[in-house]
């Protein structure tokens, strides 16, 4: 009688020996990750004492504590909450290495795949986006936004045999990847792109395994969107089928709306995260175009280094942004303060007035910005301007 494992093996083209047993093993498990059978390098063994005197790798994080690098991140939520507008909105933060939900972020190219948006959508979507963070839709050549017009958008399916196999989409996907060198790569939507019975814990498994593999080898976060069951919703956990949906990824974020709250309000929930404490559920509000975060306690989370470059960042573009507007600002304050205007602007994410004041005095000094007069003698004001600008 041929069992499970002896046909895993005859796929894997092995012979089994009792000495060479677990080997077999380990090399049909990983055939069933979606590799082409063979293609498993064996078992890697170190012994834990070689690594006396050896520096301890750090962890790496897109967003601390909510995103890790080089791992996969899954984002469920319900239809119409902005779960893709979020994932959108991180991939146009990463490119402009601005914050995201009041978090400091690993800044560099990133990779949009939608198999539910057209290109027009995005359009609309990305110039909200510049909206919201100031800036012209010029400064983002590091996002590449990818959709299939027409065609399928499966990037793997199970075969006959009940292994998840890639789909020639899913070589295209890996070379643009590799062509952008996307430190993030947001998918969405799982069932639009991975023809698998969700409900078998395996070809989940697989299918998520493929996603770890390419953000290990190409040293990216990879973020899956997912639509949770109806179960999913109702009992609060925000996932569909199998389990394995969550036992796989790394980290897990649920969006929802809280009951009865402003149809603007969402709960970012934290339900899974290997890498960091579970901490409190993140309030949003959706606002100009994008989501920011709406906890009034505290300021950009990150290193102190990171966080301030990245205040006085926000404080050039808002000053930018007021400029082209017609407003200016002062030094002094006052009606035109600049850090007290720039704290209240939606695209502040959350930086406080003390937080800007701070870095307006440390543009001062490194003389990025100066003092201009401006006006009619008899009516002579004081405002904030670039020291390049003319």
């Amino acid at each position: 009688m041929t069992t499970h494992m002896d046909d895993l093996v005859a796929r894997a083209g092995k012979v089994t020996t009792p000495n060479n047993k677990r080997s077999v093993e380990m090399t049909a498990l990983d055939n069933q990750s979606g590799e082409p059978p063979g293609g498993s390098k064996g078992i890697r063994v170190r012994h834990a004492n070689t690594f006396e005197g050896v520096p301890v790798p750090p962890r790496v994080w897109h967003v601390p504590g909510l995103v890790p690098g080089d791992n996969v991140t899954l984002i469920s939520g319900d239809g119409g909450l902005g779960k893709s507008k979020l994932a959108l909105q991180l991939c146009a933060a990463t490119a402009l290495g601005a914050p995201w939900l009041r978090r400091t972020i690993r800044q560099g190219k990133a990779l949009y795949f939608s198999a539910e948006d057209d290109e027009k959508e995005l359009h609309r979507r990305i110039d909200e986006m510049s909206v919201f963070y100031g800036r012209p839709i010029s400064d983002l050549p590091g996002l590449a936004l990818c959709t299939v017009e027409d065609g399928d958008t499966v990037l793997a399916a199970t075969d006959h045999g009940g292994l998840v196999r890639p789909t020639p989409l899913w070589t295209e996907i890996e070379e643009l990847v590799a062509d952008v060198d996307a430190c993030l790569i947001v998918i969405d939507a799982a069932a639009d792109v991975f023809a698998i019975n969700e409900n078998v814990r395996q070809e989940v498994r697989q299918a998520v395994r493929m996603l770890v593999r390419l953000a290990a080898r190409r040293q990216a976060a990879v973020v899956l969107i997912s639509h949770p069951s109806v179960a999913g919703i109702a009992n609060g956990s925000g996932i569909s089928g199998s389990t394995h949906w969550n036992n796989t990824v790394r980290s897990r974020l649920y969006l929802t709306r809280p009951d009865g709250s402003n149809r603007d309000v969402r709960t970012l929930e934290v339900k899974k995260a290997n890498f960091a404490q579970l901490g409190d559920d993140l309030r949003l509000r959706y606002s100009g175009g994008a989501f920011v975060n709406d906890d009034a306690s505290g300021g950009i989370v990150g290193g102190r280094a990171a966080s301030e470059l990245l205040v006085e960042q926000m404080f050039l573009e808002l000053l930018d942004a007021f400029r082209a507007q017609g407003r200016e600002v002062g030094e002094s304050t006052g009606k035109v303060y600049a850090p007290s205007l720039f704290a209240a602007d939606p695209r502040a994410q959350g930086a406080s007035s003390r937080g800007f004041a701070a870095a307006m005095a440390r543009l001062f000094a490194h003389g990025k910005i100066r003092v201009e007069e401006h006006g009619s003698p008899s009516k002579m004001r004081r405002r904030i301007v670039r020291c390049d600008a003319a």
